[in-house]
């Protein structure tokens, strides 16, 4: 049932615009750390090319795909059809971690409203597009985005949101130093 594409086609890019959530996973090259399956909510998604995407990453609990990125770079996206013709959309690829400060910044950082809580940009080159039925996947309807994420982040000072990625954000649960880690380091390490 499934179809396997090099590209991302016109329609698929359709069908991506579409959708309200997407989620990436990722994984560590050793056998036994956590594979990691991230949603990805509000407008943060951009298609450059039918080989280049990104998107705008939020702050979280924690920083997997990030980690993951820095240590084999492999990613998926995957998209789903909660309403109308079922389709499951997966995005295959090789990614890196753009954090704000870092010279590809400024130039990537313009293609986006930048949300409160931003703490880096996931950036994809898309190796394979394959789609696939969907035909489990149940109807849900969209009722809205939740701000909570933006309040949270908008009631921090940006020291607070530093020490929030310190201590959440800069080593994934794996022991992976993302690189988050790697710029608060360097920072205090005077560079």
């Amino acid at each position: 049932m499934g179809t396997v594409y090099s590209s991302i086609l016109p329609k698929h890019e359709e069908f991506i615009r579409k959708q309200r959530i997407f989620f990436v996973g990722s994984a560590p090259l050793t056998a036994d750390g956590h594979v990691n399956i991230s949603p990805k909510g509000h407008d943060v998604l951009r298609i450059f090319s039918s080989n280049d995407v990104a998107y705008l990453d939020l702050t979280g609990s924690g920083n997997e795909t990030s980690a993951h990125l820095k240590e084999n770079g492999r990613i998926t996206f995957m998209f789903l059809a909660f309403e109308g013709p079922p389709m499951i959309l997966r995005l295959y690829g090789s990614g890196n971690v753009i954090i704000p400060g870092s010279p590809e910044w400024t130039d990537m950082a313009k293609h986006f409203d930048i949300l409160p809580g931003a703490r880096q940009i996931i950036h994809a080159k898309i190796e394979t597009v394959k789609t696939s039925c969907g035909y489990s996947v149940p109807f849900y309807s969209y009722d809205g985005e939740r701000d909570t994420l933006q309040q949270w982040a908008t009631n921090k000072s940006e020291q607070d949101l530093e020490e929030y990625h310190k201590k959440k954000n800069s080593i994934s649960m794996d022991g992976i130093v993302t690189p988050i880690g790697e710029r608060l380091a360097n920072f205090n390490n005077g560079e």
